[in-house]
C-alpha cells in the first residue's frame, strides 16, 4: 500500500465517523478527493477484507471490524496502562481536563483526553493535532528541544495567529520558552482559542519526551492556575520515578 492509498483508506474512515450514514460510491470519492476508479477499488479491498459492507442502491457502510481491533489494541496500550490512573487522579484533583500529547513532525498528537465533569470544559479527542507554537503541550515539548532542533518542526515566521493572542514571532516564543522552562511549566492563555487556558510540563519516560497538559476555560482556570501547576508539576515527578523505579 503506497503513501496516497494509505492516506484514502484514513481519509475514507474519518469520513464515515463524520456522516454517519451509507454513502454511495460517488459520495465517498468526492468527499474523500479520489478518482472513482480508484475508490472503487479501495472499497472493494475493504469489502474483501470484511471492514466494510454493501448495502442497497449500491452504498457502503463500515463493519466493527475496525472497532473491534481498534478497542484490542487500546485495551493492551503498555503506555496509558502505566499513566491512566494518575491522569485520572490529577482530573479529579483539578477539576480540569487532561491531555496527554507527544509531538508529531511539525505538531503534536493528543494521545488521551480525561475530560473535566464540569458542564462547561476542554473536550478533545485521541489522534487530535494541534500547532507546536500556540498549544501548551507543543510548547512544552518545545522547551526541552536544542534551538537548533525548534528550527525543523516550527513554521516560517510569522506563525499562524489562531488568536488576537498568539505569538507569531520566533523571538517572542523563545523568550517564553525561557521563562516557563525556569519555573518548570508552559502555558497558553487564549492563544488558540480565546476562551481558553491551559498549562502543561514535559514528561521524559526512557528517553521519550511527552507533555501533560490541563485545560479549561479562562474564568475558571486563570485563579488556580498556580495550584494547578504545583499539582501538575507533582503528578509528572511521581510518574518519572514511578517509571525509574520500573
Amino acid at each position: 500500500m503506497d503513501i496516497k492509498t494509505a492516506g484514502r483508506t484514513l481519509d475514507l474512515f474519518e469520513l464515515f465517523a463524520n456522516q454517519l450514514k451509507p454513502l454511495r460510491l460517488s459520495e465517498i470519492a468526492d468527499a474523500i478527493d479520489a478518482p472513482v476508479s480508484s475508490c472503487h477499488q479501495l472499497i472493494k479491498t475493504l469489502e474483501r477484507r470484511g471492514y466494510i459492507y454493501g448495502l442497497r442502491l449500491k452504498s457502503y457502510y463500515p463493519t466493527k471490524r475496525m472497532l473491534r481491533n481498534a478497542t484490542a489494541i487500546g485495551q493492551h496500550d503498555p503506555l496509558l496502562g502505566l499513566l491512566m490512573p494518575a491522569l485520572e487522579t490529577l482530573r479529579d484533583e483539578t477539576g480540569e481536563s487532561v491531555v496527554l500529547g507527544r509531538q508529531s513532525q511539525h505538531q503534536i498528537v493528543m494521545l488521551e483526553v480525561i475530560e473535566s465533569l464540569h458542564n462547561v470544559r476542554f473536550s478533545g479527542h485521541p489522534g487530535a493535532v494541534r500547532e507546536l507554537h500556540c498549544s501548551a503541550i507543543g510548547k512544552a515539548l518545545l522547551g526541552v528541544m536544542p534551538p537548533a532542533e525548534r528550527d525543523r518542526w516550527l513554521p516560517d515566521e510569522p506563525y499562524p495567529a489562531r488568536t488576537e493572542r498568539t505569538l507569531t514571532s520566533r523571538a517572542a516564543l523563545d523568550d517564553e520558552l525561557a521563562e516557563s522552562r525556569a519555573r518548570g511549566w508552559y502555558e497558553v492563555r487564549g492563544e488558540s482559542v480565546l476562551e481558553l487556558d491551559a498549562i502543561a510540563a514535559p514528561l521524559m519516560l526512557g528517553g521519550t519526551a511527552l507533555a501533560i497538559c490541563l485545560a479549561g476555560p479562562g474564568t475558571r482556570f486563570a485563579p488556580r492556575r498556580q495550584a494547578h501547576a504545583e499539582t501538575l508539576l507533582r503528578s509528572i515527578a511521581a510518574l518519572e520515578q514511578q517509571f525509574a523505579d520500573r
